[in-house]
């Protein structure tokens, strides 16, 4: 199983192991391979030397070249005939080699006058100073000759010193890695320590933990600000959850105490078939009631699953909301209740139509629970070239401004205590808000208190002319 290692460790070990691996690559260029760089550059710098030499010999200048040469380079230059030497630069000094001294060298020389060759090139260590020494030849012309050499280990106290002051650098290098690399471990983890603490606790349904750390990281800045909200959004839903429990089991224990009650009335005692049929049609309505709760928490389940699709179909909306409103008509006969509907003329559409119905359906019914002592329902359809704006409105106490986006929340009460509504299962303006988002119609609620509530969706009709 792979270790675990902190994440303020694993920065810290990742900067030092770089900076070591920098210094090793330093000493590797400037120290192990300074000897084979030298000597590649010093035998590009010979060639050169030599090819200028040899194109200017016998020039006017060539007297001031030669001393250029003897001056800028520490190249030892020899110019030699068959006949004898004909000029030397070689001064007594590590940089030059006298190859007129050592016999195997003059051997060689004159090996290479005697041979057809255009040029010659020999290493040999000087016996004098032990120091390795690179020489080259070339053919003037068809008596003389030019010998270039130099030193190839002119550097060696350079080296010493280059490798003392390298171990210094080094190791002031590798605590100042040491002290960087600890801050910076610091300053990373350390927000995301906090974070991941608050992540624990919030785990722990611990809601009230902040996620806004402080640090100059944007991308855990953003960490955070998104923990933050997520936290707030988990938070909704766990009040959501315990209302929708609360409310959802009021509501199913209340049909089924009374299906009990009057089904053991039925076991229990004789009575008349005016009070049983009475009893059976109570026992109806409850299960009828249990129905729709049930029917409304798998739609709404079927809607935030997004796995319900659109059936769209041109259907006419004004005949859609009389159906509608022929269903409540018991209302008006006993309770009283007017529904006000201003439109009567056809009104088509595009649109789903079992979910729109099931939309008017649950509008009509809230405003039902909520409207005013008049019992007055008004139905508004405003038209325009663009759009058909549906309005549902109630002259109830209304909605104070900052509860207004939170009606859409299943089973919501302005007050926390349960309150049976007259018609519906309280998850309905849940089921509503899907539908629109389904459809992507606009939506909204407009209201004041002790005035009434307005509740309006509206229908693009650019829509309907692209369906056609």
């Amino acid at each position: 199983m792979k270790k675990i290692k902190s994440l303020n460790l694993k920065i810290f070990l990742y900067l030092s192991i770089f900076s070591i691996l920098i210094l090793i690559f330093l000493w590797m260029l400037q120290i192990l391979l300074l000897n084979n760089y030298y000597e590649y550059y010093k035998t590009k710098e010979l060639n050169s030397t030599l090819n200028l030499i040899k194109n200017n010999y016998n020039k006017e200048n060539f007297a001031s070249i030669l001393e250029e040469v003897a001056y800028n380079t520490d190249f030892c230059v020899e110019i030699t005939s068959e006949n004898g030497n004909i000029y030397s630069n070689i001064q007594n000094s590590k940089g030059c080699f006298d190859t007129n001294n050592n016999q195997k060298v003059f051997e060689e020389k004159l090996e290479f006058m005697e041979s057809n060759k255009n040029s010659f090139k020999l290493k040999i260590v000087n016996p004098r100073f032990n120091n390795l020494t690179l020489l080259y030849g070339v053919k003037l012309n068809s008596n003389d000759y030019l010998f270039v050499n130099t030193s190839l280990e002119p550097i060696d106290t350079t080296i010493n010193v280059l490798k003392n002051q390298f171990l210094i650098v080094s190791f002031i290098v590798i605590i100042l890695a040491t002290i960087v690399a600890y801050f910076i471990s610091k300053s990373l983890s350390t927000p995301i320590s906090k974070l991941t603490k608050s992540a624990k606790a919030l785990s722990n349904r611990n809601f009230n933990v902040n996620f806004n750390v402080e640090s100059d990281i944007l991308e855990i800045k953003e960490l955070g600000q998104s923990l933050d909200y997520a936290k707030n959004e988990i938070q909704k839903t766990d009040e959501i959850r315990r209302d929708l429990l609360s409310n959802v089991s009021h509501d199913l224990k209340t049909p089924l105490t009374m299906i009990k009650a009057y089904a053991e009335m039925e076991r229990d005692l004789e009575v008349s078939k005016e009070k049983h049929e009475n009893n059976m049609n109570i026992m109806i309505e409850e299960v009828d009631r249990l129905t729709i709760l049930v029917n409304d928490i798998l739609s709404l389940s079927k809607l935030e699953s997004n796995m319900e699709k659109l059936n769209i179909e041109q259907i006419d909306l004004t005949g859609l909301i009389n159906t509608i409103l022929n269903r409540f008509r018991i209302f008006s006969y006993t309770k009283n209740y007017e529904f006000i509907f201003n439109y009567n003329k056809p009104l088509y559409i595009d649109a789903d139509k079992q979910k729109l119905e099931q939309v008017i359906y649950n509008l009509v019914g809230n405003a039902i629970n909520y409207t005013g002592s008049d019992h007055k329902i008004f139905i508004n359809i405003l038209e325009n070239k663009k759009n058909i704006q549906v309005e549902i409105k109630d002259t109830g106490k209304g909605i104070k401004k900052e509860e207004l986006d939170k009606v859409w929340d299943k089973y919501y009460k302005s007050e926390k205590k349960y309150k049976r509504n007259t018609i519906g299962t309280g998850i309905g303006l849940s089921i509503v808000k899907n539908i629109f988002e389904l459809h992507h119609f606009k939506y909204g609620i407009n209201s004041k208190e002790n005035e009434g509530s307005t509740f309006w969706f509206i229908i693009p009709k650019e829509k309907k002319e692209q369906k056609k």
